[in-house]
């Protein structure tokens, strides 16, 4: 990115990636913006809009994570513009998974979308999501 205050965020994103791998939505939600169009679709349930929802959908996410770390972010693309902006990457890490013993590494192909607000950046949307490898298109089928 060309704009270093946008670096900045995403490199604290980065950063409370690690929090929230621990269990801990806090920096994460300090991330974002709290606007009635804020939207997140993480892998463990639907997507949800408005801050309420939202930050509810990241408490719900890190409770199901502890003892983890991001391992690697792999940019894929980014944009920006004078008041938005994205990036797609591939984050790579380990957690302990829902109450397991035992960490687990895992990937998710992230898109984060990034919307200027009051003088400052703020998340207004993420998806994130396993596929990272092709797939058939059998696995698209509802059960």
């Amino acid at each position: 990115m060309k704009n270093a205050e946008l670096d900045k965020l995403i490199q604290q994103d980065h950063e409370a990636l690690a929090a929230f791998c621990f269990g801990d939505p806090e920096p994460k939600k300090r991330l974002y913006s709290h606007s009635d169009d804020t939207t997140l679709a993480n892998p463990l349930g639907p997507p949800a809009r408005g801050w309420r929802q939202v930050a509810a959908a990241l408490d719900a996410a890190a409770g199901m994570l502890s003892d983890g770390e991001p391992t690697r972010f792999e940019r894929i693309s980014e944009y920006e513009t004078s008041d938005m902006a994205y990036i797609v990457e591939i984050e790579r890490t380990t957690a302990k998974l829902g109450g397991a013993e035992e960490l687990s590494s895992f990937a998710l192909r992230a898109t984060t979308i990034f919307r200027r607000e009051e003088n400052a950046w703020k998340i207004v949307h993420r998806h994130a999501d396993p596929i990272t490898t092709p797939r058939s298109v059998q696995s698209v089928l509802t059960p």
